[in-house]
Parts: structure tokens; C-alpha cells; sequence
């Protein structure tokens, strides 16, 4: 019953430290509350991808994790997984999570990975071992199981057979669309156990541990989400899913314009329009002063902002729509357009204040997968993330716009008034300061060491899969002028070697000091 989980169990009890909606810890075996609060991860209220439970971690008062946990003995493991095989049958319709046993500074605990249901509404027994059974609906509401009623209870009933589209099977495709160097890859980012055992696995195996396929075993299906991550062309499925980077130098209504279209994996997608964006259009001006030796330096464009808004288009679209993401930039603003708009649920004028808190989330599961790769935090974090990134560069405030019918979602970024831009007449100033790199950019600097090959640095980053490595990696890096090669005229050469630059060790000593 036991297999290994697509995450890294330190991540999850040190990064995501307190209870909540996602996690829960029990100090022991305790079959009442444990099926209850499994039964409240299936029904995914609030489509977040359901969570995980640690048996054998006790919690303080706080819910934060315990070190060393209290742990389970080693004759208590096969009693566990016996008693909760049988108790999850009592989960009407029966539902089973992903167990694990894991060694946590040396104490074995039990970690139950609990995915939405394909089935919900979900119920349980208030009590798994009486006699005469009572079931309720059970929900998550911030760290506690409770029993929905009145209109939660009437709110999960509608949800019956409403599985967000991109934990769905998709039968249009076959278990061996989904790429397995890319699953890997991802495994290895993420630092997961798992990793170690993917390469005896088949696809199906490894797609099945990783929750991105299911179906009867005579006939598998890969789920959206894992075609939209693990498969080198998603288009082909999801026509739309691509990102076009559109450069406007006379602004909207000019004659001219110039188009970057970004496709492939989400995740890869994502990375190359956002360093393409950081290398091309993020221009940062120095204004000296001569009352005082500091000078002011303000970007057009807050790289984070941008990063929060792509990232937060890509997670929130509807991936029904045949539409692309396209950020729209000219010398006065950056635009990131996206289809569908925000859940009704989210007041227009809450919006703007920065106060949009989404009651249900389109997406679980992308947004799953963007969590590990810690390429948003989620919880409605977004849109405050963009307005106080644009306030520390000292930019206007950001826009945020839909119609009443939520059919787009605009976010303007309007560029910094000091911020030279190049115009008849003017020059554009380009600074000796330290470059704004993405953090793959800033990963792949801190590895270096002295003159290295290719592939010693993708191995010393921990990286599989090769083209991911050139395309998020090497090739940013080098376009950036943080590290060059020392045999320039032959790119190719056995004996090419890559070095940081003058440049580069700057930026490196600049991250090192943050």
C-alpha cells in the first residue's frame, strides 16, 4: 500500500510549517477524525487540490510541526495501513489516498497524500468503528474539519461531478503522450523521493504516483494536467495555450509591432516569456543627485510584478478557451490579458483595492504543480504580491480590469515616470549596475566554479532533462552576460568550458548580500 510521494516531505513540514487548509498533523493513529478530515480533502471545497495528512508529527498549539516528531513504531505500521484500508471503505463512495511511510530525524511517520475526488460529494461516518453509522458531508475551512451544513453543505452538493477541468481525464489522448524526462525533471526541481525510482518505473507507473494519470489499468488516461505539464506540444490538445509577447515602440495605436510566441510545457512556457521579457524590455534608470552621494534607481517595469501577473494568468485561465495570454508592452505600460475573467464571486472593486480573495479556484491542480516549483504561493496572494512590488520601485499603482460578464482579465502595469525611455531627441541610459536574473539564472551562478562544462553545472544544479537546462538555464545566462564561454568562436568545441563574467560576480555577490 505504501508508495513514494511526488513531493519532498521536508518541504512539506518545514516550508509549509502551520496547519491549514492543505495540511493536517496527527501525533497517532486515531481512525474518527483522521477518515473525517480525508473525507474533507476529497471533497475539495475549494478546489485548492486537496492535502496531506502526517500521522505520527505532533503539532504546538500553534499547529506548527514538532522536532523530532513522536513517530510510530515499527510494529504499528502494518496494524495503521490495515485499520485504514478498512476505514476508508466506510467513505461513501470509497475513497483511498497515496500513502508513505517516511523517516523523519530518524522517527517513521505516515504521510497520507489526499487528492481532490473524481467523485464528490464525499461523506463519512461520524464514527468509524460504532455499529450503527451516522454520515455527514465534511469540508476544510482554514486548519479544521468541520461538517458542512446549511449552505456549504447545498454549495458542495452542486459540485457533484464538477471536477475542474484540469484534474479530468483526457481521452482524446493515451498514457504515452505524457513525456517521462519531463516528469523526471519536474521530480528532480522539486527534490522528491521519487525521483530516485523513476527511471525502473513506466510512464504509467510514474504518471499514476504522480496523480497525472488514472482510469482502470486496461485502459489508462493521462489527465490535463499532466498534458499541459509533461507533454513537449499541450497545443496540440488545448489549442490556445501559448503566450504571445507583443512590443509595441510606437505604442498601441503605431504602425509597427513586433511578436514573440512562447509554446510547450506550462511551467518552461512560463520561465522563457519571463526571461525574454527581463532581457529585452526591463530597462533600469540611475538619476544621480547632487545634494547626496546615493543615486535612485527605478525599473519601467518591476521584474516581480510581471513574474506575480504572467504566473497568475497562466494559473487562473480557463484552458477551455481557444484564446492566448498576451502581454502587450509599449514604453508607457505592460499589459497581461487573459481569458476567462475572475470568479464572480470576487467583487470588482475589491479587485482594485487588492482585496480580491477567490472562493473557488479554476485550476487546482496547475496550481498544485506551480507551488512546488514555488512559482506562486496562491491564497489570493497575487494581486497584493503586484501592488506592493510596484510600490517599492515607486511606480504608479497597477490596474486591474474585467467586463460584468468576467469574459477577460486585464492587469496594467504602467511604466515609472522617471524611467527614460528612448525617444527622438533622447538617450537611452544603460547602466553599469547589477542585472535583475530570473531564479533559475541566479541558481545556475551560485553552482559555478571557476571554468565548468556543460555538463557539470547541470549536474551540479541537479538537472535531467537537457533542453530545460540550455533553454531556462545556460542560455538566458549567457544572453545576459553573466557567464560566457572561453572558447566563444567555437561553440561546440569538446573542451568548451563556461565562467562567470565581471558581470556575473557581481550579481552573484549582489544575491548572496539579499
Amino acid at each position: 500500500m505504501s508508495t513514494k510521494l511526488p513531493i519532498n516531505l521536508s518541504d512539506l513540514l518545514r516550508q509549509r510549517t502551520v496547519e491549514g487548509e492543505r495540511i493536517e498533523y496527527k501525533a497517532g493513529w486515531n481512525p474518527d477524525p483522521i477518515i473525517r478530515t480525508l473525507c474533507a480533502f476529497a471533497n475539495d471545497f475549494e478546489n485548492l487540490g486537496g492535502g496531506y495528512m502526517v500521522i505520527g508529527q505532533d503539532c504546538d498549539v500553534n499547529g506548527q510541526p514538532v522536532f523530532p516528531p513522536v513517530g510510530l513504531a515499527d510494529n504499528q505500521l502494518d496494524k495503521i495501513q490495515q485499520e485504514l484500508l478498512a476505514a476508508c471503505q466506510t467513505i461513501q463512495p470509497p475513497y483511498f489516498p497515496v500513502l508513505s511511510i517516511e523517516e523523519v530525524e530518524r522517527r517513521k511517520v505516515i504521510v497520507l497524500w489526499a487528492p481532490g475526488g473524481q467523485n464528490r460529494p464525499y461523506k463519512a461516518p461520524e464514527s468509524v468503528t460504532a455499529k450503527k453509522k451516522t454520515w455527514h458531508h465534511y469540508i476544510r475551512r482554514y486548519s479544521s474539519t468541520v461538517e458542512a451544513k446549511g449552505e456549504a453543505e447545498q454549495e458542495l452538493l452542486s459540485l457533484a461531478a464538477k471536477v475542474p477541468f484540469d484534474d479530468r481525464y483526457n481521452q482524446s489522448a493515451r498514457i504515452n503522450d505524457l513525456s517521462k524526462p519531463l516528469m523526471q525533471a519536474f521530480l528532480q526541481e522539486v527534490g522528491s523521493e521519487l525521483a530516485a525510482d523513476a527511471p525502473g518505473l513506466s510512464v504509467e507507473a510514474l504518471a499514476r504516483q504522480m496523480n497525472v494519470a488514472g482510469g482502470p489499468t486496461e485502459s489508462p488516461w493521462p489527465k490535463n494536467v499532466g498534458l499541459l505539464f509533461f507533454n513537449e506540444t499541450p497545443e496540440r490538445f488545448f489549442p490556445g495555450v501559448q503566450i504571445d509577447v507583443v512590443w509595441f515602440p510606437e505604442g498601441a495605436g503605431g504602425d509597427r509591432f513586433e511578436e514573440k510566441i512562447f509554446k510547450g510545457p506550462l511551467a518552461r512556457m512560463t520561465r522563457e516569456a519571463l526571461s525574454y521579457i527581463q532581457r529585452n524590455h526591463l530597462r533600469e534608470t540611475v538619476i544621480k543627485h547632487p545634494d547626496r552621494a546615493e543615486a535612485t534607481r527605478v525599473w519601467n517595469f518591476p521584474y516581480a510584478a510581471i513574474e506575480e501577473a504572467l504566473v497568475n494568468a497562466v494559473y487562473h485561465r480557463s484552458y477551455e478557451e481557444r484564446e492566448p495570454i498576451e502581454v502587450r508592452i509599449s514604453n508607457d505600460e505592460l499589459v497581461v490579458v487573459s481569458f476567462p475573467g475572475p470568479d464572480r464571486s470576487i467583487r470588482l472593486e475589491d479587485l482594485q483595492a487588492g482585496r480580491a480573495v477567490s472562493r473557488r479556484y479554476r485550476n487546482r491542480r496547475i496550481g498544485e504543480f506551480f507551488k512546488e516549483l514555488e512559482m506562486t504561493e496562491g491564497r489570493s496572494t497575487g494581486i497584493p504580491k503586484i501592488l506592493k512590488e510596484m510600490t517599492s520601485n515607486g511606480s504608479p499603482a497597477p490596474l486591474f480590469e474585467t467586463d460584468d460578464d468576467r469574459l477577460s482579465f486585464v492587469i496594467r502595469l504602467p511604466r515609472h515616470p522617471l524611467a527614460l525611455v528612448p525617444s527622438p531627441g533622447t538617450r537611452e541610459v544603460t547602466p553599469q549596475v547589477t542585472p535583475q536574473v530570473t531564479p533559475q539564472v541566479g541558481m545556475l551562478l551560485s553552482r559555478i566554479e571557476g571554468e565548468m562544462t556543460r555538463q557539470a553545472i547541470q549536474d551540479a544544479l541537479g538537472l535531467a532533462d537537457r533542453e530545460h537546462f540550455r533553454k531556462t538555464y545556460l542560455a538566458p545566462a549567457l544572453e545576459q552576460g553573466v557567464i560566457e564561454m572561453t572558447l566563444p568562436d567555437k561553440p561546440n568545441s569538446r573542451s568548451q568550458r563556461y565562467r562567470l563574467t565581471a558581470l556575473g560576480q557581481r550579481c552573484l555577490e549582489a544575491n548572496q548580500g539579499n
